[in-house]
């Protein structure tokens, strides 16, 4: 565990901090001109002294666009000092949002979602008045060609359209199920001590999670509990431990700057559900499983700006208690730029790795080791070096199956061996529609709970 990291204070959000503007104008294509009108939802996430955290929706209401520039002005001093989903510059006021490779194309009605860490002078933060795209003001009127619309057009990323993205499939849903508090009471909490409190007690539990909350170390999970995050819920500077206990769903939490793991399972802990969660700038793992746990499903998260990203079974020398266990499903996950482990496995078989978007991983994607048995299956890797491989370090291969993957300037990966059969149904998407449909619903705040 590592200690030390500074912590931040959350503050209070202004109203006037959260605006969402919806406009019309020209938007410029490479393709084409077309009438149009474009929506921009801007959204202070999480806000403390000296700092916050803003969401940026663009939705495309005309014809389609390859390649894009958002630029809007601040009137309080705000800076932005780091961005991920586009590449920002800021001059003075001025600000520019440039799309990244795999979100330059808007198709009609399409949306992309970015964000951005800034400074602020803690005292006004206030959202820009106007937005303009390619360089066209977006006026709130449309030209003559596109018949003026009676119904305001989605204000967030549209959720995938092929599978339901609320739905528990996977290893989870084995072993009796995985329902978490299921009807219980709802608690909602928004300060560290209530949280600590609400996760560490005896009986079932629905816990809503709201605002920012700083804290710090591993905070207990006990058995039984569904943990919901409200939109923009973000936890700092810690992590959830779920040690040796059972039945637990974490869904819709945005995790940064843990100082250990943001979710580690461990000690035989076993029906599991991991979903549409984000994490970034940690210290060790995003999701770490490990010690004999078991039935476990981690789906639609988003990991960006961090390095080790996913730990299956902790060590060479636990086969004694993880041969037989460590069974997990990852699906329709975004591995955005993490470093490595998305997973590293040892022992489980069979593990299932499906319809996963891989981008830019500069280590590796999936490694099998120590006899593990995983199937990697649908996925999308892009400018990935290394996709998949056996064995990693001083860690043994394990078997590796590779089938019905999508590469875009991506080599294929080291595969061998043989996997037990999955003993679940499951819908596979085609791998070349996966980056599109885990960009849009992979994350928190893509789902309504």
């Amino acid at each position: 565990m590592r200690t030390g990291r500074r912590r931040m204070t959350l503050i209070a959000t202004t109203a006037a901090a959260t605006a969402t503007l919806v406009t019309a104008g020209l938007l410029t294509s490479v393709s084409a001109q077309a009438a149009a009108g474009c929506q921009v939802a801007y959204s202070v996430a999480s806000q403390w002294p000296g700092g916050f955290t803003g969401n940026v929706t663009v939705t495309n209401l005309g014809d389609p666009v390859s390649g894009w520039t958002l630029r809007w002005s601040y009137g309080a001093g705000q800076q932005v000092s780091q961005a991920w989903g586009a590449t920002v510059a800021q001059s003075g006021s001025q600000v520019s949002a440039t799309n990244v490779d795999y979100n330059g194309t808007l198709a009609t009605n399409g949306s992309t979602t970015f964000g951005f860490n800034a400074s602020w002078n803690n005292s006004s933060n206030p959202a820009p008045s106007s937005f303009t795209l390619n360089n066209v003001a977006c006026t709130g009127s449309t030209t003559p060609t596109t018949p003026p619309s009676t119904t305001p057009p989605p204000s967030s990323t549209p959720p995938p359209t092929n599978q339901e993205p609320s739905t528990l499939v996977g290893w989870a849903t084995q072993n009796g199920g995985t329902t978490g508090g299921g009807n219980a009471g709802t608690t909602t909490v928004s300060n560290a001590s209530g949280l600590t409190s609400a996760l560490n007690a005896t009986g079932a539990a629905v816990i809503r999670v709201t605002g920012t909350i700083t804290c710090s170390g591993m905070l207990r999970v006990r058995s039984n509990k569904t943990i919901i995050g409200n939109y923009g819920a973000t936890i700092v500077g810690c992590g959830f431990n779920i040690n040796g206990d059972r039945n637990v769903i974490i869904r819709n939490l945005t995790f940064r700057n843990w100082n250990d793991d943001a979710i580690n399972v461990q000690e035989s802990a076993t029906n599991i559900w991991i979903d549409h969660n984000s994490f970034s700038n940690g210290y060790d793992g995003a999701v770490d499983i490990k010690r004999g746990s078991d039935f476990i499903t981690v789906s639609w998260n988003r990991v960006f700006s961090h390095d080790k990203t996913m730990l299956l079974g902790h060590s060479d020398d636990n086969a004694g208690q993880d041969v037989g266990h460590l069974r997990v499903s990852y699906h329709h996950n975004w591995f955005d730029g993490s470093n490595q482990r998305n997973p590293r496995v040892r022992f489980g078989n069979p593990v299932h790795v499906y319809n996963n978007y891989y981008r830019a991983n500069g280590g590796y994607g999936v490694a099998s080791t120590e006899n593990a048995g995983v199937l990697v299956e649908g996925n999308y890797f892009e400018n990935v070096d290394d996709p998949y491989h056996r064995g990693e370090g001083d860690s043994g291969p394990g078997s590796l199956v590779a089938r019905n993957n999508h590469f875009v300037n991506s080599p294929t990966g080291q595969a061998g061996g043989s996997v037990a059969s999955i003993p679940y149904s499951y819908q596979l998407d085609t791998a070349s529609n996966v980056k599109s449909i885990v960009t849009a619903g992979a994350g928190a705040g893509k789902i309504t709970v």
